[in-house]
Parts: structure tokens; sequence; C-alpha cells
């Protein structure tokens, strides 16, 4: 806390009176200067506690003004007027000017020494600097830390924070990194403008520059570990950066400059690592370490959900598309994938951006994929959630938005992972209804219709004939046809429920063989 007048006055060892200037009692003390001199005027520099024993004051009020009104003006902080060598209290004129002028008066009573008021100036101002510098390295660690966790927009957020300025990072090619701040898109033009007048000048490229930008500044730093150049760094505040704030700024630099020359092999390693981690816990090995799950951001102990995208491709290149994408939003993740499907791991609490990531994997791979999201689960369910995220892809609409689980009914649940061999054979009761149909080419009539309707109304003739627009008798009379091809006993619970089984199994059937990004 910076040393100020009216807290040196509050110090219960040196007695301190403040007795003129009380409204600018706030005001920092550098340093505690003892002077004698009539006019200490060029022996000031600002910002000091100027002590005297008013030995050369003068004698009468206007002397005195004349005295503060020279220290005023000099901007000293205050000023400490000892009442036991000289004086015996502070001369009325001394009291007159301090208010008039605005500036602070002590009395400094006769048993306080000077050199006690200049070492407690002193020991606050160290201890000041001290505090300063500890702020200074936790900012640092601070930024370190997000970089670490969550890459290069979590740095350009945590510097733009620190400094209340404009950050944004961009490429070589101009185009914008990580942005934080109200301006983010004029900054990025204005850096783009800089490095376009950079290519046409001959001269070396300076590492760091200063542009004016209306009322503000904007301070432009290249991104580099080693050689070549790979962006910058851009910091747009409304006043020059104070030193604790150029300081954070070239932290920053190092850290964004290490963390966007990371070598293509170390990132591709990264997202091998990631893919083998995943698929192990869909495997159901328990030799998943949580140090190697917390590595990647993810805490064992959350709850998790799946996304799973259907009609990805090859896993290579499906795997290597959508880590892009993943990697631009920050949000921890896991992936995997398996035959012609991308499986994403994320947090329960970053839910909300599912669909979003969806859609955005679909445009990367330029392809319209069917995806699906879990419940939340616990990361010991992860199998169960991925089952679950399977069954709601094969439900969902082909570039639609993503199915849910949570909206996937027991038959697709029973259904959802079956092949279509599995889904055929469990459908063949009502094969022979099927050819029917399509012999009789007459959909008014249809025996699968009617017999879903007389299902779905739990055996009553009446109100699946309501629901089909036709006579009871007709509704009879079609049941006696069905139960004829299928040669089933349609009064059996057991019949019903296999019959309704091969009629959702066939529903399935025709979404699993639908040609790849057909609605």
């Amino acid at each position: 806390m910076t040393m100020t007048v009216r807290r040196l006055a509050q110090d219960p060892t040196l007695g301190l009176t403040l007795v003129a200037g009380r409204d600018n009692g706030d005001r920092p003390i550098a340093l505690a200067h003892a002077i004698e001199l009539e006019d200490p005027t060029p022996y000031l520099s600002g910002g000091e506690l100027v002590m005297t024993t008013g030995m050369n004051i003068g004698r009468t009020e206007g002397q005195h003004f004349e005295y503060l009104a020279r220290l005023s003006a000099a901007g000293v902080a205050a000023l400490a007027f000892d009442t036991g060598t000289t004086h015996p209290v502070v001369p009325a004129g001394i009291i007159a000017a301090g208010d008039a002028l605005g500036l602070p008066v002590l009395s400094v009573p006769a048993d306080t020494p000077f050199v006690a008021i200049t070492r407690a100036i002193i020991d606050e101002v160290t201890a000041d600097q001290l505090r300063s510098v500890q702020r200074v390295v936790d900012q640092q660690e601070v930024l370190a830390r997000e970089t670490l966790r969550n890459g290069i927009p979590a740095a350009v957020a945590a510097l733009s924070k620190l400094v209340s300025a404009t950050v944004v990072v961009i490429d070589t090619d101009g185009n914008a990194l990580a942005a934080n701040g109200s301006e983010s898109d004029h900054i990025r033009a204005l850096c783009a403008k800089h490095m376009t007048n950079l290519g046409t000048d001959k001269r070396p490229k300076p590492a760091s520059c200063v542009v004016a930008d209306g009322a503000g500044y904007c301070s432009i730093q290249a991104l580099k570990a080693a050689q070549p150049l790979r962006g910058y760094l851009a910091v747009r505040t409304d006043a020059p950066p104070s030193p604790t704030e150029r300081l954070l700024i070239a932290h920053a630099v190092s850290l964004i400059s290490i963390e966007i020359s990371k070598p293509a092999k170390v990132l591709d390693a990264e997202l091998r690592l990631r893919v083998a981690v995943t698929s192990g816990l869909l495997a159901g090995q328990e030799a998943v370490d949580d140090a190697v799950l917390r590595y990647f951001r993810i805490d064992p102990d959350a709850e998790i959900v799946v996304l799973a995208l259907n009609d990805t491709g090859p896993s290579l290149t499906a795997e290597t598309h959508a880590n892009r994408v993943l990697e631009s939003r920050s949000h921890p993740y896991l992936i995997s994938s398996r035959a012609d499907e991308l499986i994403i791991v994320l947090h329960a609490c970053d839910s909300a951006m599912l669909p979003d990531l969806a859609a955005a994997i679909g445009a990367q791979l330029q392809k319209r994929l069917r995806s699906g999201i879990s419940k939340p689960a616990a990361m010991g369910d992860i199998t169960i959630a991925v089952k679950q995220a399977h069954a709601a892809a094969i439900r969902s609409i082909a570039g639609g938005p993503p199915g849910s689980f949570a909206d996937v009914l027991l038959f697709d649940v029973i259904l959802g992972a079956r092949g279509a061999t599995e889904l055929e054979l469990i459908m063949s009761p009502i094969a022979p209804l099927v050819d029917y149909d399509e012999l009789l080419n007459n959909p008014s009539d249809s025996l699968l219709s009617t017999l879903e309707s007389y299902l779905r109304h739990n055996g009553h003739l009446e109100g699946a004939a309501a629901e089909l627009g036709v006579h009871r008798h007709t509704i009879r009379n079609r049941i006696a046809k069905i139960g004829q091809l299928t040669h089933e006993d349609l009064h059996s619970a057991d019949t019903r429920a296999q019959l309704l089984l091969a009629i959702r199994a066939r529903e399935m059937l025709t979404i699993v063989s639908r040609p790849r990004g057909a609605h």
C-alpha cells in the first residue's frame, strides 16, 4: 500500500498531526527531504515530504504564503513542520496558506526526529516496491498457467484482463488467431496494415513498435521464439503502458511465441496420444492414469458427455480436421475414431457448444454428418455414453442438428447398435406384409400400416379404424389377412411385441441404409 500523507499521520509511533490541506491527505509520498533553504525548489523533483524547522520561512503571513506557494508549485506532497526547535507550534500563516493552496501540512512534535519520519517513509516505499514486484510475479504466473492449460486464446484473455487492454494475436497472413477486447476487429486491421507497410520496407524489421491510434496507443510485438517470424501480438491501451504492464506484455510475447512455434510433429504426437488415451477408455482399460487425463485438462471426477459423428470418412483425416476445430475452442476434450465415426468427449458443463461444434467439424470435412449427444455420465460409464450418442446419431438427419439420447425411444436403444443383417433378421416376421403391400401398390390398403395402427391402439379395432378412416369390419378383415400371411396369433402379447419390434427394425434399417450424406 502506497505511503500517503494521511497514512503517515496515522502512524502512532510518530505522533504527527495533519493541521492543514486535509482534503489532499491522500497524496502519495515518494521520499522525505529535510531542507532549511528559503527557496528549496531547485533541489526538489516532486512528490517529496519537505521537512523543516521553520528557520527560513519568513516572519509574516505573506512570507509564509510565498514559501508554501513555492513548494506547491514544485509538486511536493506535503510539508512536515517541526514544533520544538524554532517554533513552538505551526504558525497560523503556514496553516492558512496550506488550506488555501491545498498543500497538506503536518505538525511534528518536539520528540519526533526527522530521521524517524524518513525511516517510516523508506520502509513503506521499499515494502510497496516489493509488493509491486510480487504482483508482477503473480501476474506472470497467471499468464504462464493460462497458456499452459488453455493455449493462446487463454493467454490473450488473461493479458487483456491484466492490462485492461484490447489484445489480438495474428499470424503472418493477417488472420486473427485469438482476440479479446471491444476493439478486436479494429486492432486486427491496424496490425495487418502495419504488416503491409513492413513488407514494402527494405530496412531490417523491428521486433516491436508503437502505433498511434487516435487517443490511444497500440503496441505491436513480433512473435518468434526463433526464426522465422510466426505472427504479431498487438496490445491497445488508452495510455502508455506502465513499466509493470510492459513487463507483462513482454512475458506474454515469450509465452505466445513458444506456443505458436510448437513443431508440427509435437502437435501430431499430442493428437496421437489423445486418441490412444480415448481409445483405451472406450476399450474399458483401467490402466489409463488420472494424471494422463489431467494432462489433457480432463477432470476424471467430473461428468462428461459424448458427441458421436457418423459418416466422417477416413479416420486420420477426420481426426485431424476435428482436432483443428476443437483446438480453436480451447475446451478440454478427448477424441477417437472407429468405422466412419468420430467420438468426442467433453466435460458435461461444455455441452451447450456441441451443436455448433458438430456443424463446424462437418464444414471442415465438407460432409453432411449425422450426430448424436449422450446423457451426462461419469467417466467410468463412458462406454454407455458412447452407445447413447451412437443411438442418437443414427436417428438424426444428415447435416441437421445433433440428436439427443434424451429423445431416443426404447426401441431405438434396442436396435440402434444393430447392423443391417441383424435388422433384416429381426424384421423377417413382417416380410410377407411388405411383399403384399408392394404387390398391391395401394398405400390406403397397406397391411403394414394397418398392423402398426392396430398395435399402437393395443389391439382395439375401433381405435385403429378411426385413425385410418375405415370401418371396423375392414380392419377386422385386414387383421385376419395379416394373421394368415404371418402365421401368427395377433391376440398374443408376445406376438404383438415381436411384430412391433419388427416394424421398428424396418424403420431403423431404412435409416442405417441411407446413402452417405443423404437426408
